[in-house]
């Protein structure tokens, strides 16, 4: 069988202060479970699209992999209640993934998965410091924009989240869409990867809060800059903090607010000067 992305839910629905009865689109949710040599390692409630992206960017995000060529083959198996995607590393990966699950502690869950420790939860985040990136303020609001432009699946159902890879001055690379905010941020990083595209040349978008695993990712991917929609945790503020990375939120209209390393976004006159 071949999983959609959508249904049709009956409703009954009161507008305007009338009540009738119709039809709403709404977004699937289907259980995804990432294999690594036959042995299964996490599994996320997900919608059932871009899985090779959401493949290769939850191995990178998770630390499973550090470059797309340590992956050798992904396919993708559909069951009657979910997906198996089943992931084959090379060989000194896929040993070092065994001798790392032998220590695991217990079971994971959503959003930080195939973790041993509250240390790994609260892993450092490589340094993004360094990147020469720079946005404008325009920049910083038409990102997010294009991002909502681009969101076909939340145009229908209203209820998944977006993630889009932003290159000042030329618009977004990638957008992916999700039920969850980082199974789309996942997938864009894997979209990203496999574009063959660096991380350090663009910023992300996301259309949701910015809890610390967005923060992560966005580090991981290498960019420095990461722009949302919703607020951030105050975990994220301080992990984006250390790690150099310019954390931009409530983006409304032409309004934002920058919690830190504000240097890189700058007036448009200055912008373009640079």
């Amino acid at each position: 069988m071949t999983f959609r992305t959508t249904a049709h839910a009956p409703e009954t629905a009161r507008r305007n202060g009338v009540v009738h009865a119709g039809l709403r689109i709404v977004p699937e949710e289907v259980p995804i479970a990432f294999s690594y040599g036959g042995s299964s390692h996490a599994v996320m409630m997900a919608t059932p699209a871009d899985l090779h992206d959401f493949a290769v960017g939850f191995s990178l995000t998770e630390g499973i992999i550090a470059d797309t060529n340590e992956i050798a083959a992904i396919e993708i198996v559909e069951g009657d209640k979910g997906i198996d995607v089943q992931i084959t590393l090379v060989d000194a990966v896929a040993d070092a993934l065994r001798t790392r699950k032998r220590h695991m502690a217990g079971p994971v869950g959503c959003g930080l998965c195939g973790i041993e420790s509250i240390e790994q939860a609260v892993r450092k985040v490589p340094d993004v410091s360094q990147t020469a990136l720079q946005l404008s303020h325009g920049d910083v609001t038409r990102a997010i924009a294009l991002v909502n432009e681009a969101q076909p699946l939340h145009r229908e159902t209203r209820a998944v989240h977006g993630a889009g890879f932003y290159l000042p001055g030329q618009g977004l690379l990638a957008v992916r869409e999700d039920v969850g905010r980082h199974n789309a941020l996942d997938k864009l990083c894997g979209a990203v990867v496999r574009a063959g595209a660096e991380g350090s040349k663009g910023a992300v978008a996301v259309t949701s809060r910015l809890s610390v695993e967005m923060v992560q990712k966005a580090a991981i991917l290498g960019s420095s800059v990461l722009i949302a929609i919703s607020a951030p945790t105050a975990l994220a503020i301080r992990t984006a903090d250390e790690a150099g990375m310019t954390l931009i939120a409530l983006v409304r209209g032409d309004d934002f607010e920058i919690f830190t390393h504000p240097h890189r976004v700058v007036p448009e006159a200055v912008a373009d000067v640079a």
